[in-house]
Formats: structure tokens, sequence, C-alpha cells
């Protein structure tokens, strides 16, 4: 931590902020319509929402690349309009896509990007060494890039963002595109990070990932906050503790939703229904399987699962994060 700060302060405080664009035709798009945010130092801070709810273009401007066009920011107790290069020198940024060298061999790519920050040729290459063995590439260290499999890119990826040692790490869906066991592998290694004391700030649009890495996250969607809290606690706020799911076969769920919902009238549960199922919210998921049968209703498919922040972005907003 740099000298003199507070450790208490927020590493990040927005009040109000919007991001507008224009577009080539003229017109105004608001892609952040005003919100409020507070990262505490130290924690695991998520942005959860579809694509084009506001999380990229909230994180651009947290990573003092992109103004705000109304309302405060503050990074680090810092304005990004006037300390942009101060604010980006204590960053480290793991963009969406990974920009990785594809000239260079795996060590190279993080030495010569330890370069940009001033680090001399010594300490590059001592940092490269630490970092590597963080992401488990040592035995790839001579190998090119494009060798490397997704997983081993986006670990590489996380590993160049950590070259000048920052205090926040920003992460723009880190895990997509990889597949569960390179993602578990991901997970730790960020779990590792936070426990070393740097303050993590990502976007995803992943709920298991949310639940799994963030202390406290935001709801977005169309620019704006829906709920913030933590995992948790947004599930219990907004669902219940289990949703039994029904498929019907097709062109079926119109005709059998009425007798689902007489079915479970009297276990206070709630009945949301999808284009694909029909999603039944109650305290207790096999009793609500139990009333459904004993109505004679009879669903193609079923199944009982806890709760999840997808079902709270349903209950907010009415639509499922990968609408």
């Amino acid at each position: 931590m740099t000298p003199g700060i507070d450790p208490a302060a927020p590493v990040v405080s927005a009040r109000g902020v919007r991001k507008s664009f224009t577009t080539k035709d003229g017109a105004v798009v608001e892609a952040v319509r005003g919100i409020d945010v507070e990262v505490r130092r130290g924690e695991a801070f998520g942005f959860l929402g579809p694509n084009g709810a506001g999380k990229s273009s909230t994180m651009r401007m947290v990573g003092a690349v992109s103004p705000v066009s109304a309302g405060e920011l503050r990074i680090l107790g810092l304005d990004p309009a006037v300390d942009g290069p101060r604010i980006r020198a204590r960053l480290g940024v793991c963009p969406q896509e990974d920009t990785l060298d594809n000239e260079l061999n795996v060590r190279d790519n993080l030495v010569i990007y330890a370069r940009y920050f001033g680090l001399s040729r010594a300490v590059a290459r001592e940092r490269a060494d630490e970092l590597l063995e963080f992401a488990n590439l040592t035995d790839k260290a001579r190998a090119k890039v494009e060798e490397l499999s997704g997983g081993m890119k986006r670990r590489l990826t996380i590993a160049r963002s950590l070259v000048n040692r920052p205090e926040v790490l920003l992460l723009d869906e880190p895990t997509t595109g990889l597949d569960p066991q390179a993602r578990h592998v991901l997970w730790d290694q960020l779990f590792r990070l936070k426990q070393s004391g740097v303050t993590l700030v990502l976007t995803t649009h992943y709920m298991d990932e949310a639940e799994q890495l963030c202390d406290r996250l935001v709801v977005m969607d169309k620019g704006l906050i829906a709920a913030e809290g933590a995992p948790l606690d947004l599930i219990r706020t907004h669902s219940s503790r289990e949703v039994a799911e029904l498929r019907f076969a097709p062109g079926q769920q119109d005709a059998a939703l009425p007798g689902v919902e007489a079915a479970v009238a009297g276990l206070r549960a709630r009945v949301e229904a999808l284009p694909d199922r029909a999603l039944v919210y109650a305290d207790d998921g096999e009793a609500v399987l139990g009333a459904v049968h004993d109505a004679g209703v009879r669903p193609a498919a079923t199944l009982v699962r806890r709760a999840s922040l997808e079902d709270v972005f349903l209950r907010l907003t009415g639509r499922t994060l990968v609408d």
C-alpha cells in the first residue's frame, strides 16, 4: 500500500456516475445511467449482469482510461480526470480479451511488459520468474504464446497484469471461454491474490463465479444498479431457499401453468415462466414436485436446486442473465 493512504478509505468511490457515447449517426447512448459504488480495500467486488448492462463501461472508467460523463469518481483517493497516470501506475488490468504478444515467448511477454513500468532488466526478469511460478507456467517459460491452452493464456494475462505489484486488480470477464477445470484453477489464483491483500474488482455474467469470488457485488441491468450486497444476502433477500424447475414437452407449458400455480398455492411458492421451463420458488423444492404430481400435472423433466444469483437477477429485472 502507498504510504500515507488511509487503509479504511475506499479504493473506488462513485457517486452518480454516468457514461454516454455518441454513435456515428449522432444518437446518444447512455451506457451507465447514474450509479453509486464503493469498493473497500482488500475485498473482491463484482459487477454482475448480462452483456450490455454497463459493466465494461464502468470498468474502463475505474481503470482511468475512459472519462466519466457526469458524477464524481475517485480511485485510490485520486481524481482520474487529473491523476490518470498516477492511478494507472497502481492498478493491474486484465482485459476481457487476451492481448498477449504472439511473437514473444511466455517469459518475454512478462519481461517486456514489466519494462513499460520502468523496472530495470534485472528486476523485470526476477519479477517475471516470480509470476511464472505464481501462474504455474514455469515449465512453459520458453514456449510461444500460440502453444498455450486457453486457460494458460488467461493465467499469463493475469500474471502480466501483476508485474507492477498493483494495489487493485481489475478483471473484465476473467474466465469467459474457459472450460470448467481451467475456471477453477483461475479462481484459486484469484483467491490467493485476495488473501495477499490485493483488491479485486471484476465483471462477470457467470453466477457461480460471482458467488465463489465476490465478498460483495452489485447487480447491474441497463446501466443501473438493481441491488447490492453479499451474494448469500442477496439470495436470501430476493429469492427462496430452493427452486423447482419444471420442463414440459414443446407446446404444453402454457396449458400446464395454471395447474402448477393451483398445485403450489398452499406452499407460499412463486411461479416464473421462462421460454424453456417453469421455475417454482419455495423453501422446499421436493414438496413442490409432490404437490405438482398430486395435482395430476406431468412435466417431462424436473430438477430441484438451491437458489442462485441468476434467480435474484430474474426477480429484479424480469429476465435471465443470458438474455
